[in-house]
């Protein structure tokens, strides 16, 4: 199945003009969108909570900034850009109240509504443009006048015209310069979590931490061993990010290619294949979630800390950042 795509000639902004676009949240996501929708050309308001630190943030970047409230019920557009675990509340205390027939809430991440964290009223769009990157990336490319690809979806189509309402977002934030794909709240979560579990962020951590483990309980010198094992790893990662996997292998030696394409598959084989079944399969049927809501509202913002302190205690850690200090003098 093909996935159907937009670019820039294919949306126009025109409908989008008349609205007036409050988004909830200034944040690395929250800012990087709330700058390039204004820089469109678009009637954007901040919403925040009056304590906040990103109240004056939002000032000094010229937008109109509103408490979280007040903001949801001036616009027709709400644009949810909080942290995933505090989006229920907000949304219930803040934005629900305010919500009137005909508006339109929408997201850069699926979790929320399809795990029914928040469950809409049926008068009204829900729809989500999540950006495929970090949101100072969002901004950079943006302001080279390029962007960052996007997924775009419609969860609810009250008016009949989401899809071009997320369509005209898409574009107000630059992502149908590069393109942008169509899918659904459930794949969109269910792939991101997956990927970020598995592959980008835990996958790395916990294939780079072993393979250093390896080479230091092998009797290698942990400084050698960083160097092979982490900081190598985001040049190949460049390579593959701009020419795929089959352009990496053919700029890199004969003997990193040859070795790479016999032994990788030994080590990520299909016992691993398992394991990411297993991972999936949890995503899928919700216990991650459910698991995740728990810790969360047991432990809030502390939930990573047992887990982190460990992490920063590992031999890996400690000789990292001697080495990036030597490299990058007094930038951690």
């Amino acid at each position: 199945m093909t996935a159907k795509k937009w670019f820039d000639n294919d949306v126009s902004l025109e409908q989008l003009k008349s609205k007036t676009i409050a988004v909830i949240g200034y944040g690395i996501q929250g800012r990087a969108q709330a700058n390039n929708m204004k820089d469109s050309g678009l009637n954007v308001l901040i919403g925040l909570y009056k304590e906040g630190k990103s109240w004056k943030i939002a000032e000094n970047d010229g937008h109109v900034v509103k408490e979280v409230k007040e903001a949801s019920e001036l616009a027709d557009i709400i644009h949810v850009l909080t942290p995933d675990m505090e989006q229920a509340n907000v949304y219930k205390n803040e934005i629900e109240p305010g919500l009137s027939e005909g508006k339109t809430l929408t997201f850069s991440h699926g979790a929320a509504i399809h795990w029914k964290w928040i469950i809409p009223p049926k008068n009204i769009d829900v729809v989500m443009v999540a950006p495929k990157g970090p949101g100072q990336r969002v901004r950079e490319l943006f302001q080279e006048g390029f962007g960052t690809p996007s997924l775009i979806a419609v969860y609810q189509d009250y008016s009949k015209n989401a899809l071009n309402t997320v369509l005209g977002l898409a574009k107000a934030i630059g992502s149908t310069r590069p393109g942008v794909i169509e899918t659904t709240f459930k794949e969109e979560v269910e792939t991101d979590w997956f990927g970020e579990q598995v592959d980008l962020c835990g996958g790395a951590h916990s294939l780079v931490l072993t393979a250093f483990e390896t080479l230091v309980e092998a009797g290698y010198q942990p400084e050698v061993a960083y160097y092979e094992c982490l900081h190598e790893l985001k040049l190949i990662v460049d390579l593959i990010y701009k020419y795929g996997i089959t352009g990496m292998y053919n700029r890199v030696s004969e003997t990193a290619r040859y070795g790479g394409l016999t032994r990788g598959p030994m080590v990520i084989n299909n016992q691993a294949r398992e394991n990411m079944k297993k991972v999936l399969n949890d995503i899928q049927s919700g216990e991650f979630a459910n698991e995740w809501v728990s810790v969360y509202k047991k432990d809030g913002k502390n939930s990573f800390v047992r887990f982190m302190n460990q992490l920063e205690k590992t031999q890996l850690e400690i000789v990292g950042k001697e080495m990036r200090n030597m490299m990058w003098k007094n930038e951690e």
